[in-house]
């Protein structure tokens, strides 16, 4: 949903400069997306490389030397790999599959929309099944963490970036366009954008869910994303979270909307719901959270826009972390940047403060 504002329209850009800290005598060096040839209906991820002369074996790259120490923190309960030093190598939380990396150190800018840019070494991937205490004993766990500690294979935010203003197209060997600029959706009767695109719609191609449900795209959406059809895309289609075809489909996938994602099942919430107590004529139903403290980036947050919706969520984005200037920034697509956006066409992309987004938080997820 939209806020009360003025639409703009233009195209928001999502011009996403992502670098990398290698050289302490030489600065930044700007990332290259590498795109290779892909298989399958989930394509094959490309990766992220800072030295066009190195080895493209990016996901290969080994563990950090040393010894690598598990501590047990709680609120929520995880499990925190340190080096020899103590710095902080990943973090792991019980009952997610959502993990954090310490990697290299990247930008992330759209300065037509905002001055704003986010600084991370924060590298966001999907474990392949859900964290618990002790994990880091088990064989899969220990191969996985030698794959991808100090890797620069594509992660949740290099995906996320690729469906900005402007961003490249690339096609699988299906003949699928699986990444590039995206829109919020089709212009309707009154000059709105339309909800309701999927990633299968971006896609322009059928999908079959596990249920057996088989959903088929609608042209005038190809190449669309709502907000929950971002984060689907993102966390689902590319980066392999199993997903539902509806809210009502049973399992333990993404459901279909933000307010299906952030009441369902899947993942843990880290900020819960609270109901505003006002049940005789409740402006809106839900509560902002008293801190956002808990919070880590690649987790998902909702908001509750429009008091037409009632009880129910109807926006949702991606927490990117801090940007530096200090706020916490997040990337939602969204009908005035009418695409995937972290800057602030149609209200600041922040979630402390009092601008529009802030003030309408209403809980987060780490899927």
């Amino acid at each position: 949903m939209s806020p009360k504002k003025r639409r703009s329209k233009g195209r928001t850009a999502l011009n996403t400069t992502v670098l990398l800290a290698l050289l302490a005598t030489s600065g930044w060096l700007t990332v290259e997306m590498r795109q290779r040839a892909d298989t399958g209906r989930l394509p094959a991820l490309g990766s992220l490389r800072a030295d066009p002369t190195a080895s493209d074996g990016a996901t290969d790259a080994p563990a950090a030397a040393g010894r690598v120490t598990y501590l047990r923190l709680t609120h929520p309960a995880r499990t925190v790999a340190r080096d020899k030093d103590g710095d902080v190598l990943a973090t792991f939380t019980d009952g997610a599959r959502t993990a954090v990396l310490t990697g290299p150190s990247r930008t992330f800018a759209e300065p037509r929309t905002t001055q704003a840019t986010v600084v991370t070494d924060s590298w966001v991937r999907l474990l392949p099944r859900a964290w618990t205490k002790g994990a880091e004993q088990q064989k899969w766990f220990t191969t996985w963490f030698h794959k991808y500690l100090g890797s620069t294979a594509e992660d949740v935010f290099a995906v996320a970036l690729q469906y900005g203003d402007g961003a490249k197209p690339a096609k699988n060997a299906l003949g699928q366009r699986f990444r590039g600029d995206s829109q919020f959706g089709p212009v309707d009767v009154v000059n709105q954008r339309k909800e309701q695109s999927d990633f299968y719609d971006y896609l322009g191609a059928s999908f079959t869910f596990k249920d057996g449900l088989r959903e088929t795209p609608e042209k005038s959406k190809y190449g669309s994303l709502d907000c929950s059809g971002f984060v689907r895309m993102v966390y689902g289609y590319r980066s392999g979270y199993l997903l539902n075809a509806t809210d009502q489909s049973t399992g333990a996938g993404l459901p279909r909307t933000a307010n299906g994602i952030a009441t369902g099942k899947p993942g843990l919430p880290i900020l819960p719901l609270v109901k505003t107590g006002n049940t005789t004529n409740p402006l809106y139903y839900y509560a902002r959270p008293s801190t956002i403290d808990a919070l880590q980036p690649g987790d998902l947050v909702f908001f509750e826009l429009d008091k037409r919706t009632g009880t129910r969520l109807d926006h949702m984005a991606i927490y990117l972390g801090l940007d530096t200037d200090g706020h916490a920034r997040f990337i939602s697509s969204r009908k005035e940047a009418n695409g995937p956006t972290l800057g602030d066409l149609g209200g600041d992309s922040r979630l402390d403060g009092d601008g529009f987004y802030a003030k309408w938080l209403r809980s987060a997820k780490r899927i």
